[in-house]
């Protein structure tokens, strides 16, 4: 297949670029910076510069007979202004929809689009999006599955596939071990709640099994009903976080040991943290968001990966964490 990825340059577009390309697909990968591609893809890889809020591509800029689109590009992270990540997370996701309008269109979202203020109990397709989101991230990646909703309706566009991976780690990792290892105090990483709740996690690989799954997986269903079809992504079991983080940072040669910090307090904390954030506009060390994901369950149903997509997904492995 001819498949076109946003955000390739980026962790997890980066590595469904490699997946796909690995897999005898030819890509064509869009991003503001240049894809760092293996030698041995990259007759299978064109790269093709495009910043998502600039709007839709000219269309004499538009590659011809693209089969799939592979929508990756976002704007994350708690930090930055509604209006950042409006433009991005929506707008941009209507940019590449309008740019490719008949194409298959892939979409990773997030769980993040799960009520944050409640815990996730092996949570349904069907529960999201949600409302009382608690920052721009999760608000504007809701706002983007509601539009894809929207004109998945319309008899003139591709079918569309919404992917919600939970805290993806692995290979190439800019989010969730950076934030670990800045929140470590010496031997010590502070959690609310001691971390003591089951949780979720997404290896790469799985998500990008999911991503090359998705590309030709029955949706005639969806498609007669006018939606789109959503799976939600991740490991095969859910694993106690508290143990997970400590074998984690013991894996990159920082052992540090897992201590409570009461939820309360993580709050306020937090809603300090952020507020001094908008006036460094810098990423705030601590927020409120990500205390809401720490300090409650958050598992999903898989029936829709396994079952729709035909993804076994491997359990949670921190083979090879020493070189992430």
């Amino acid at each position: 297949m001819r498949v076109a990825v946003t955000g390739s340059s980026g962790f997890v577009g980066g590595a469904v670029v490699r997946d796909l390309a690995a897999h005898g697909h030819e890509v064509i990968a869009f991003s503001r910076r240049v894809p760092r591609v293996p030698a041995e893809l990259l007759d299978r890889v064109a790269h093709q510069f495009w910043d998502l809020r600039d709007g839709p591509l000219p269309k004499e800029d538009r590659p011809e007979d693209v089969d799939v689109v592979v929508h990756c590009g976002a704007a994350v992270g708690d930090g930055g202004s509604h209006a950042r990540a409006w433009v991005v997370n929506v707008e941009g996701t209507r940019a590449v929809r309008e740019t490719f309008p008949g194409a298959r269109f892939v979409h990773l979202s997030s769980g993040s689009v799960y009520d944050p203020r409640t815990p996730s109990v092996v949570a349904t397709e069907a529960e999201a999006p949600a409302r009382g989101y608690m920052n721009p991230y999760g608000s504007t990646k809701a706002a983007a599955e509601r539009y894809l909703t929207a004109d998945a309706a319309r008899d003139d566009r591709g079918p569309v596939v919404v992917l919600r991976p939970h805290a993806v780690y692995g290979p190439g990792d800019t989010t969730l071990l950076p934030r670990l290892e800045s929140a470590a105090i010496g031997a010590w990483l502070p959690l609310p709640g001691g971390g003591r709740v089951r949780q979720h996690l997404t290896h790469v690989d799985t998500l990008a099994r999911a991503v090359r799954a998705a590309l030709d997986v029955d949706v005639e269903p969806e498609v007669a009903a006018g939606r789109p079809l959503v799976a939600n992504v991740a490991d095969a079991s859910p694993v106690d976080l508290h143990e997970t983080l400590e074998l984690l940072m013991f894996a990159r040669f920082h052992p540090v040991q897992v201590v409570d910090v009461p939820i309360r307090l993580a709050n306020a904390l937090a809603w300090a943290a952020e507020r001094l954030a908008r006036w460094t506009r810098r990423e705030p060390r601590l927020s409120r968001y990500a205390i809401s994901h720490l300090a409650m369950e958050r598992t999903y149903d898989l029936t829709v990966l396994r079952e729709r997509l035909g993804v076994d997904p491997a359990p949670t492995s921190l083979h090879g964490a020493m070189t992430w």
